[in-house]
């Protein structure tokens, strides 16, 4: 039989049939090449994955680390509160959703219902607080304020709480022992915000911050917050397809952050803010002179420093708050008290971030500046009611006249005319309105002692203040003489046009009046009392600028120190042993026949010698300023109040009572050792027991001196080596 061959059209046919064939046996080996691929060389890997899709991470919240003082006590603290907190997952297993256990649980809690579902709900950007910005696998606390009772009513009735449990946790707290709220220099803690958790992720793509994290936001509790906070642990959760939690798988347990053991003692510190306020409270009652009423004494602050190291032993700030209220979210009402103009502002720490014109506290600095530029120690200067410079009357406060005077004499009654006179004079020695190559002794003097810059206190958001120097002037000038210029065209006539007009025409140049007012502390002068403090601490111990300190060690849980914070010498005052020593005369004479001599009538000058210098600043459309400032071989003591008139009169009591507690004089002005709460700065840090307790109170316990006092002695020696005993975190209060 003979063969056929295949049509035209039954061949193509055949042809697309084998290319179809081979295409599908292609896709085949393709497929199964593939599933050889994940299912057997690439198979556990997909098999790990898969069963991470089931597992989920917790974080367990570190215990904070304690802030101690300076004898171990603690200023900021963990206390045991009982918890109530909720399950999202658990609620979402409710028919409802779980609306009617927090309906339940507002009833029990004494909460709003609405308030009690807000804090349940998760955060995004359309969701304002309160919410819950952490894990929705984590347990959304709703109070720490829970009384016993209440847990018992949700323990027992277990079934009317699926997903709330009752438990006890820490909760960071400022228990203000001996009365030190120190509430500015401990500062607070609130929630990580989401633009810190993004801004602290790192290139693994893991940020340092968790969601449910609380941050220090101001004060130690924000400068060592790293210190602090310890590393969290996790819990890992196994769950279903639906998210519901089915049991764990492990996880790490949680690290408790370090101490920081700080100067302050906390004794001291409460009662350098007792005498704060009442010292406000006092003025207010206060008849002023001046002003034909009572003093308004709307702020202050008082700082007490270790002359030998830098080391702050108390800082208060006025008005304050209680930290407190930070715990567990803040309310808004308190929120705004904080913030707004009626309440003054108390979350500023006016020791670092109040500036004002130091008044004649200066003088010391103008006095170094003078001597410096060439007068002598027994240089004497008209004392007169008032002098005439560029056509402007200078009058000395008060209308003092002492005649012929040397600066020592000048410091002891604060003389204003004498400075008037020796700026005066280098002003024009400098060239005047046309200088070509200024010394500017008195401004140099000003830098050299530290002012115009931060400190570098380990507080956050400390203010330089300000040297009004003729750099300063010019930069300011360019700044403002749109602004000037603009007011002085205007063609009113009231006095604030009137200096736009004068600033307008030559701020630029450093004018006669400038040089005169800023000798006495007054004008475009600007200055801290942690500035202050630092000054006076410098004149006390021989010349040596230390940078303030307020944390002396960080420890860890176990005792052992992380890092110890030794004193740090930044500088030294541009004066010679012999000009230190006349100042220091000078000084001392102002509490003995000076302008503080009648607030410290019976002060023991022979055994504790007190040095001081009072200053009253004046301010445009306000009363007074009141400015302490004092030091003896041990100590200094500033305390400036706004409006609260003379320095003496305002703060002189006040600084008075602190010094009475350090060294335990009486009413009677004898001094009784026994009752000297701290006669000589404490330099050594506390011991603990191997519980964490604190095994031995290192505050100082000898007699006060009983002879009489050099006026410059040695500072004190190094810093003793921490002991501590093995321990534990302290058990929980």
């Amino acid at each position: 039989m003979t063969n056929i061959p295949p049509t035209g059209r039954t061949g193509r046919v055949t042809g697309r049939l084998l290319i179809l064939q081979v295409l599908v046996l292609s896709l085949l080996a393709t497929l199964g090449g593939r599933l050889w691929y994940l299912q057997i060389r690439e198979g556990q890997h997909y098999t790990d994955q898969a069963s991470s899709n089931h597992i989920r991470t917790v974080l367990v919240p570190a215990v904070r680390g304690e802030i101690l003082d300076a004898n171990g006590t603690a200023l900021a603290d963990n206390a045991t509160k009982l918890v109530v907190s909720v399950s999202r997952t658990s609620l979402l297993q409710q028919k409802d959703g779980g609306k009617a256990v927090l309906d339940r649980l507002a009833v029990v809690l004494g909460l709003p219902a609405q308030e009690v579902h807000d804090k349940v709900r998760l955060c995004d950007a359309k969701t304002p607080q309160p919410c819950w910005n952490g894990s929705p696998y984590q347990p959304i606390p709703v109070t720490d304020k829970a009384t016993t009772q209440q847990a018992m009513q949700i323990m027992e009735r277990s079934e009317d709480f699926p997903g709330v449990t009752a438990d006890p946790t820490a909760v960071r707290e400022y228990p203000a022992p001996h009365g030190a709220n120190a509430a500015q220099v401990l500062g607070y803690l609130s929630p990580v915000t989401q633009d810190e958790i993004d801004a602290a992720t790192g290139a693994n793509g893991k940020s340092a911050y968790a969601p449910a994290d609380q941050i220090g936001r101001s004060g130690l509790e924000s400068v060592y917050d790293s210190a602090l906070r310890g590393k969290p642990g996790t819990t890992d959760l196994e769950v279903d397809n639906l998210g519901r939690v089915m049991g764990t798988a492990g996880g790490s347990p949680a690290v408790p952050g370090d101490d920081v053991v700080t100067s302050i003692d906390s004794r001291i510190q409460g009662i350098a803010e007792k005498q704060l306020q009442q010292a406000l409270v006092t003025l207010r009652k206060t008849y002023d002179p001046v002003t034909h009423e009572n003093f308004k004494a709307d702020s202050g602050a008082v700082v007490v420093m270790d002359v030998h190291t830098g080391r702050v032993v108390a800082m208060a700030s006025a008005p304050t708050f209680n930290p407190n209220i930070w715990t567990g979210g803040i309310s808004s009402k308190d929120y705004k008290a904080l913030t707004s103009n009626s309440s003054d502002f108390p979350l500023l720490n006016r020791a670092i971030q109040g500036q004002s014109a130091p008044g004649s506290t200066f003088k010391v600095v103008t006095t170094s500046g003078a001597i410096n530029a060439g007068y002598t120690y027994s240089d004497t200067f008209p004392c007169t009611s008032s002098m005439t410079i560029g056509g402007r009357e200078f009058k000395n406060f008060e209308g003092e006249n002492f005649g012929m005077i040397n600066l020592s004499k000048a410091l002891e009654v604060s003389c204003d005319t004498v400075f008037y006179s020796v700026a005066y004079a280098q002003w024009l020695k400098d060239g005047g309105t046309k200088p070509k190559k200024p010394n500017d002794w008195l401004y140099k003097a000003a830098h050299q002692f530290g002012l115009g810059q931060k400190t570098g206190i380990d507080l956050p958001s400390e203010v330089a203040g300000r040297v009004p120097d003729r750099a300063w002037h010019q930069a300011y000038y360019d700044a403002m003489k749109d602004t000037w210029c603009k007011q002085a065209k205007s063609g009113k006539q009231d006095y604030g046009t009137e200096v736009a007009r004068e600033d307008c025409a030559d701020f630029a140049t450093l004018r006669a009046g400038d040089e005169v007012n800023y000798a006495i502390g007054q004008g475009d002068t600007l200055v801290t009392p942690i500035q202050m403090a630092r000054i006076y601490s410098a004149l006390a111990n021989g010349g040596t600028l230390y940078q303030p300190q307020v944390a002396k060690a960080v420890v860890s849980p176990s005792g052992q120190v992380v890092k110890n914070l030794a004193p740090v010498v930044q500088g030294k005052l541009p004066d010679s042993k012999k000009t230190l020593q006349y100042i220091d005369q000078a000084t001392a004479n102002v509490v003995t026949q000076g302008t503080a001599a009648w607030k410290f009538q019976g002060w023991p000058q022979d055994k504790i010698a007190l040095h001081a210098k009072t200053g009253t600043a004046e301010v445009v459309g306000k009363q007074t300023t009141s400015w302490f400032d004092t030091y003896t071989k041990d100590y200094a003591i500033v305390m400036t109040i706004s409006q609260g008139g003379t320095g003496s009169g305002g703060a002189g009591p006040a600084v008075r009572n602190i010094y009475n507690a350090l060294y335990g004089i009486q009413a009677n002005n004898t001094i009784d050792p026994k009752k000297a709460l701290l006669p000589r700065a404490q330099t050594s840090l506390p011991a603990f027991n191997s519980d964490g307790s604190v095994a031995q109170q290192t505050a100082y316990t000898g007699p006060v001196l009983s002879a009489p006092a050099t006026p410059l002695q040695s500072p004190a020696g190094p810093l003793t080596a921490y002991a501590l005993a093995p321990e534990q975190r302290r058990p929980l209060a």
